[in-house]
């Protein structure tokens, strides 16, 4: 009898934030799939769980795809997690969960953090429809993206690095429009969270005169919207 796969949300950055169902089953599994040993021990430590890891990113997701199924096919119980967040949300996962349902394995989700839908919870901007992004592509394909979002009359959500986050909203302004209301969360949950409320314009000179660290989730108000 095959095991089960179970995808397990994790912290976005408090590691407090964690559901007791997700602590159970961390510590009750056979094996843990782990993007990072390093981050993801940081949580696994504070709780005292201490299964094995298998190391599961997108370098070697493929190959270790067939290993986890191989596993699961022998009984074993195996969870899945991300350095933060749910799994398959702008992160590793979908290959192995698409081979499970095809093998017909047991996928169950233990749900909890995702810095898109908090970050939209507290974005001050329409919530009753959205369109997530998540990772713009850095070169090719880009200017056709911005112009596909421009056409959306709904919330965006983009995901962004701190490297990055001062160009996609130079070319939010120039594709979308500065007066464009936006809402900018920067390391979400964590101590030096900070968000950013009003035009992309203001936003520009407002990251523009700092230095960025930590994941940035961009709230893109559709064109139309009016405080």
């Amino acid at each position: 009898m095959c095991g089960d796969l179970y995808i397990v949300s994790t912290p976005i950055g408090n590691l407090n934030d964690i559901s007791n169902r997700a602590l159970e089953i961390l510590s009750e599994v056979k094996f843990i799939a782990v993007e990072d040993t390093r981050v993801s021990k940081r949580l696994l430590n504070k709780y005292n769980i201490n299964n094995q890891l298998i190391i599961y990113n997108t370098f070697n997701e493929s190959k270790q795809c067939d290993k986890i199924i191989e596993l699961l096919e022998a009984g074993n119980n195996i969870a899945l997690i991300t350095d933060a967040g749910t799994p398959c949300i702008s992160d590793p996962g979908y290959l192995l969960v698409n081979a499970c349902r095809k093998k017909e394995i047991n996928v169950f989700s233990i749900p909890g953090a995702s810095s898109a839908i908090a970050s939209l919870s507290i974005s001050g901007l329409p919530s009753d429809s959205f369109y997530f992004e998540g990772f713009l592509p850095k070169k090719k394909g880009r200017q056709t993206k911005f112009n596909f979002l421009n056409t959306l009359e709904c919330t965006i959500i983009i995901f962004e690095s701190p490297k990055r986050v001062l160009k996609t909203l130079l070319d939010i302004e120039k594709y979308m429009g500065g007066a464009r209301r936006i809402s900018i969360h920067r390391e979400i949950t964590k101590m030096y969270e900070e968000v950013f409320w009003g035009s992309v314009k203001k936003s520009i000179v407002h990251f523009s005169s700092k230095n960025c660290k930590g994941e940035f989730v961009l709230i893109v108000a559709k064109e139309n919207y009016v405080l």
